[in-house]
């Protein structure tokens, strides 16, 4: 299964205690970055834990209130995250919408737990009023401009890899609130999302997301698919889930020319998925993914 880090992620700093400190020292290093990873160009940002909760028995969701206005990014994208007294940098994709960033500075991470640095003091000594620091980064987004083309969306993802995916399903909701509320703006077409977890306990924000099927049920559908689930399904989540995993012929039915496919799970299903899509024809500029070990 996946973890929470995408592969770019092998970034290390001193394990400065201060978050003054820390902030000062990465931002003396603006402009350098790894070989496979874009230059750390973006702003660097002190955060602090706002809220914290178990989205699942193994991961726990974060809030951020940010510092600097100037920090911004695109759904999809992840952030740098960098913890005093800790030299191991985490590396987790960003699961809310620029727009809760815009109006409240805030944005939402959930991180699986793993025997890695950063997930291992989320998850034990992270506690409300803790201090970080962040930094936006990736090639991995949905940031359509007014005037572009209207696109459907295709949405595949596995385990915790549904965090930058629901930050682009949010994205695009709110898109769609502002053409409906000002009658201009982008036009989203439709959007289908295709999530696979162990069992429903590990379907991530699954209220979340069946509550934006249920406010635009003629925009967003949901296939919610689990592998090993061994109690009874809820009869409010049995109309939306399918027991196995995702199917290539379902994808199949969903390729059109106004279509994009954005893909975030293990290794194995990005590459099998990525590649079925690209043996049907679908351009290469139309498939995104991330890979997440």
């Amino acid at each position: 299964m996946s973890s929470c880090y995408p592969c770019h992620v092998q970034i290390f700093s001193p394990p400065y205690s201060d978050s003054k400190k820390l902030i000062y020292h990465l931002k003396g290093c603006q402009g350098l970055g790894n070989k496979g990873s874009s230059p750390f160009t973006s702003v660097v940002s002190a955060a602090k834990v706002c809220g914290a909760a178990a989205e699942s028995p193994s991961v726990k969701r974060l809030h951020l209130l940010v510092a600097d206005k100037d920090f911004s990014f695109k759904a999809g994208q992840w952030v740098d995250f960098f913890i005093p007294g800790v030299s191991v940098v985490g590396g987790f994709s960003i699961c809310s919408s620029p727009r809760l960033l815009k109006q409240e500075r805030m944005i939402e991470l959930a991180v699986k737990y793993a025997n890695h640095p950063p997930a291992v003091w989320i998850h034990n000594q992270c506690t409300l009023d803790s201090e970080v620091a962040v930094r936006v980064g990736g090639e991995f987004f949905f940031d359509p401009q007014p005037a572009d083309a209207s696109r459907n969306l295709v949405l595949i993802a596995g385990g915790v890899g549904i965090n930058p995916l629901l930050s682009i399903l949010r994205h695009a909701a709110d898109l769609h609130r502002d053409r409906a509320n000002k009658g201009s703006g982008y036009e989203v077409g439709t959007i289908k999302l295709f999530y696979s977890a162990k069992n429903t306990s590990e379907l991530l924000f699954k209220q979340n997301i069946l509550d934006l099927v249920n406010e635009f049920p003629e925009k967003i559908a949901c296939s919610l698919h689990v592998t090993k689930q061994t109690t009874q399904i809820s009869a409010e989540l049995q109309p939306y889930i399918t027991e196995g995993r995702i199917t290539e012929k379902e994808i199949r039915d969903h390729i059109s020319k106004e279509t994009l496919f954005y893909i975030c799970g293990p290794p194995p299903m990005t590459d099998f998925f990525s590649k079925q899509l690209e043996n049907s024809h679908v351009p290469k500029e139309h498939i995104c993914f991330e890979k997440w070990w």
